[in-house]
């Protein structure tokens, strides 16, 4: 890997735990490398964090944000002998589940643990052509009784993380990691902090950074940032799911073939405006992109109801298999998407913000 800051970077935020609502080992990463880059940093009161980029004052005031948390679970119950009972937080497929590493954070730090699964042996007919209810199932920490795992510091409403080291794969421009979903974009936010940090001459001010709680119903962080920040133009930076893979129709976007231009979801509309400003910043830097239709939503379909409406966009990836253990991406795509994010940045001065506008 040449360029190791950013694997570094890749590391650090793909293997902390943050599932939502227990984002603070993201946030103090996100808070440390960010804070390298400037010393105004603001916080709103769920959690979501934010660097300011001051350029040209009398330019848009620009809002970057990927979101900290990723899916995962928390802790419900323990039994008598020891299981855990879970509560899954965010979108999960129960098929995904059974016999996966997780890790239950505590206090005391990280707690190994394994979804529980049946032997096939011991498996009735029945039981093998049904899927397992996810409230069936428990997490197995090696303990004995309630009293043991108390004792190594387990408590209901932990959170449970799944368990997925930063890898290279035989193509090693693809990565796999667990949270894809979205330290993808964190990362590039922290790559964006750091390129106007060295670059000041942008024609705006940027609020660069990531809310919280994006992965559970509402979107939560982000209606709090957004009253916090009050943006005029709001880039949402995040994965979405592959349609490259067997058993997937074709029209969701391929790994390799550049960043994802999503045009619709059933939270949000891009404007006319904004995809046109967005494809020829694309086609005049010769970045590679794919129109993208998707099913799920995104920070970007609450922040454009925020005041009298905010002009928003998504600068998207495809990864494989999110909203699982582990994820891949190719970073031929992450790298188109640092160049339009940068770019475009960088052109969003008032009078290109205001040709956005709709008329």
């Amino acid at each position: 890997m040449e360029n190791q800051f950013q694997w570094n970077l890749w590391k650090r935020l793909t293997e902390a735990p943050g599932v939502s609502g227990f984002e603070g080992p993201v946030r103090a990463i996100m808070r440390e490398y960010i804070g390298a880059y400037t010393d105004e940093i603001v916080h709103d009161r769920l959690g979501s964090m934010f660097g300011v980029m001051r350029g040209n004052e009398n330019g848009p005031k620009i809002m970057v944000a990927g979101h900290m948390d990723e899916v995962g679970f928390m802790v419900t119950r323990i039994s008598e002998k020891g299981f855990l009972s879970f509560q899954t937080v965010g979108g999960w497929w129960g098929q995904v589940l059974l016999a996966q590493r997780v890790q239950v954070i505590t206090p005391q730090g990280a707690i190994e643990g394994v979804i529980s699964s049946i032997p096939p042996h011991v498996l009735s007919d029945d039981q093998r052509n049904r899927p397992m209810d996810v409230r069936n199932m428990y997490i197995d920490i090696g303990a004995d009784s309630r009293e043991e795992a108390e004792k190594a510091g387990v408590r209901p409403g932990q959170q449970i993380v799944p368990v997925c080291p930063l890898t290279q794969m035989a193509n090693p421009r693809r990565i796999m990691a667990k949270a894809w979903d979205n330290r993808y974009g964190c990362s590039l936010a922290v790559e964006l902090a750091k390129e106007l940090h060295e670059h000041r001459d942008h024609p705006n001010v940027v609020y660069v950074g990531a809310t919280v709680q994006e992965e559970v119903a509402g979107t939560r962080g982000a209606k709090t940032a957004a009253g916090m920040i009050d943006p005029d133009l709001f880039l949402a930076v995040d994965a979405s799911p592959a349609g490259d893979i067997p058993g997937v129709r074709e029209g969701g976007g391929k790994l390799g073939g550049g960043v994802l231009m999503r045009l619709y979801d059933p939270m949000y509309i891009m404007s006319p405006n904004l995809r046109d400003f967005l494809i020829s910043v694309c086609e005049e830097e010769n970045i590679p992109y794919q129109i993208y239709i998707a099913k799920g939503g995104t920070d970007a379909g609450v922040v454009q109801y925020h005041g009298t409406g905010v002009p928003s966009a998504v600068i998207g990836i495809p990864s494989r298999y999110i909203h699982s253990h582990a994820a891949i991406i190719d970073r031929d795509d992450y790298e188109a998407a640092r160049k339009l994010l940068f770019a475009a940045v960088k052109r969003l001065d008032k009078a290109t913000y205001e040709s956005i506008l709709p008329r």
